[in-house]
């Protein structure tokens, strides 16, 4: 294992983040009665219905949040309702996570301008598996705990419902008027792409999923992203309708990035939970790479950090933000979280080699998955093993690779101290690339100024 660069800020963090289950449900039990007034303070509640602080305080009570199967693994935005989850199951509250193996099949149009293509059952089945595996990983699931959270699937009720059965005892407590004054309905009905029946039908379809686990789970809170909403009360009101019952809500605020651009995309699309999807290096990259006003609204909401902690270190932050104390720490947090110590450790490793100070990098000791992971993204170019095994000067090198487009350019970069092989500055223009150059026995990291690296490979 390569030399990591002491940071005991970040080192502390990890190690305490790796027992956040135990520590933080012990916590949260102590302080129950707060726990609303924590999601506020998070950013982590948008709008509430009357009542809802209230039943949390007066009794351990059932909630719940869908997770909508469209990709066998879930994504970052997904995190904001697992951490609504953990932190209700901490505060002494029961947790389901509805996986809509049913709603699925028909798509919501909450928050789209279009309809999605609809996905085949066994497509479907393969993406609820995968989900329900993630989802096991962050919630408490021991039966011997009276609040042990449950994941549910809503196929299991719709599979045996009928369509006659539905419009009968579900279709006539809605009205059409109430269901097409839904903001999500609204905008579809007056865009130039409309709505079918299919979507149109998905707010009874949720507000059922609802009234089931409100009958038969004594569920009585739902949540989810503020998009919902309109979803969302639709159960409340099926369950006030058709059950003379009262049940409650609250949504969380749809996460934004401060330069207007989408949260959880990068280049290369989204930013997955699952490892083989997004490395843990290229998750933990993510985090670090948060602008200052994002990473101070973001280490609220992903990590498990209290108050008094996250004000210190966005106090020392705004003392030296070229430190990125504040990014540092959010990285490591929700790594930790999400992929455990180890793998949060060794992306932390792999991100000194890469981009730490100069004495401590040593390339050559870092594995070639770990090489790869660290420059997955990066343009590859290619080098023959005649060149390698005769010796290619520098200049030639880079031209030839097609890193510049030409040898002036290359010699020009050079000379003014703008070009790192395998992260040593290079001074000398007659410097000779050969085997010894390789790493891992097949790559070459070329650094063009600060922040532009490029790959080499052996071919």
């Amino acid at each position: 294992m390569y030399k990591l660069q002491k940071n005991n800020v970040i080192k502390g963090e990890i190690l305490r983040a790796a027992h956040v289950f135990e520590s933080l449900y012990i916590c949260r039990n102590i302080h129950s009665m707060d726990i609303v007034a924590e999601l506020k303070w998070r950013g982590m509640i948008q709008d509430i219905m009357p009542g809802t602080e209230e039943q949390l305080k007066k009794e351990s009570t059932t909630c719940y949040i869908g997770f909508d199967p469209t990709a066998d693994s879930l994504h970052i935005g997904s995190l904001v309702p697992i951490l609504l989850l953990y932190h209700l199951q901490g505060a002494g509250h029961k947790p389901l996570a509805l996986v809509g193996g049913a709603t699925g099949m028909v798509g919501d149009p909450s928050g789209k301008s279009e309809e999605r293509n609809l996905l085949n059952e066994e497509t479907l089945q393969k993406n609820v598996a995968g989900v329900r595996k993630q989802l096991e990983k962050y919630l408490d699931f021991d039966s011997s705990k009276k609040n042990c959270a449950e994941i549910v699937n809503n196929y299991d009720w719709f599979k045996g419902l009928g369509f006659i059965d539905f419009l009968r005892d579900v279709g006539k407590h809605i009205t059409v008027n109430y269901m097409m004054a839904k903001d999500s309905v609204r905008k579809r009905i007056e865009g130039e792409t409309g709505i079918s029946y299919t979507e149109f039908a998905y707010q009874l379809m949720q507000g059922y999923d609802f009234y089931w686990l409100y009958q038969n789970k004594n569920c009585k809170l739902q949540m989810g992203g503020s998009d919902q909403w309109g979803n969302i009360t639709t159960g409340t009101e099926l369950i006030r309708r058709k059950a003379s019952g009262e049940a409650f809500a609250f949504t969380c605020p749809l996460i934004t990035k401060a330069d207007g651009g989408k949260f959880g995309k990068t280049e290369k699309g989204n930013v997955w939970l699952d490892p083989e999807k997004t490395s843990p290096f290229q998750f933990y990259q993510f985090w670090l790479n948060a602008a200052d006003a994002d990473a101070e609204k973001w280490i609220k909401i992903f990590t498990l950090i209290d108050k008094v902690e996250i004000d210190q270190v966005i106090q020392e932050h705004a003392k030296d933000p070229g430190a990125r104390i504040l990014q540092k720490k959010l990285a490591a947090s929700i790594t930790s979280f999400v992929h455990g110590e180890k793998e949060c450790e060794i992306a932390m490793q792999t991100t000194e080699q890469l981009f730490g100070k100069k004495d401590d990098i040593n390339l050559k000791e870092m594995d070639e998955t770990t090489l790869l992971q660290a420059m997955e993204g990066v343009p590859v170019h290619f080098i023959t093993e005649t060149q390698i095994n005769n010796g290619i000067d520098i200049v030639s090198f880079l031209s030839e690779t097609g890193i510049f487009p030409s040898k002036g350019e290359a010699r020009k970069m050079v000379a003014g101290g703008g070009v790192s092989v395998n992260k040593e500055k290079v001074n000398d223009a007659g410097l000779i690339i050969n085997a010894e150059s390789l790493l891992a026995g097949k790559y070459i990291v070329v650094q063009r100024g600060k922040k532009n690296h490029h790959l080499v490979k052996l071919q």
